[in-house]
């Protein structure tokens, strides 16, 4: 099971929603986030989707402006 949301300008409201869904999907595997501009806000709400998240086995994130803080 793949979503991609390549190159969708979704910024970091997106990036927090996407978030929001990780932490009940139950079916996702990859997911493709290259080129969205979601920033440290949106890379960290995906990344503390992640610590729930059980499914997911990909994650694409390239080009995406998230820096330490958002890396963390």
């Amino acid at each position: 099971h793949t979503l991609s949301l390549y190159n969708n300008s979704i910024g970091a409201e997106g990036g927090k929603a996407v978030g929001d869904a990780l932490r009940t999907n139950t079916t996702l595997h990859t997911l493709y986030l290259d080129r969205n501009s979601i920033g440290d806000v949106g890379g960290k709400a995906v990344g503390d989707a992640l610590r729930t998240n059980t499914t997911l086995h990909t994650l694409y994130l390239y080009n995406n402006s998230i820096g330490d803080v958002g890396g963390k």
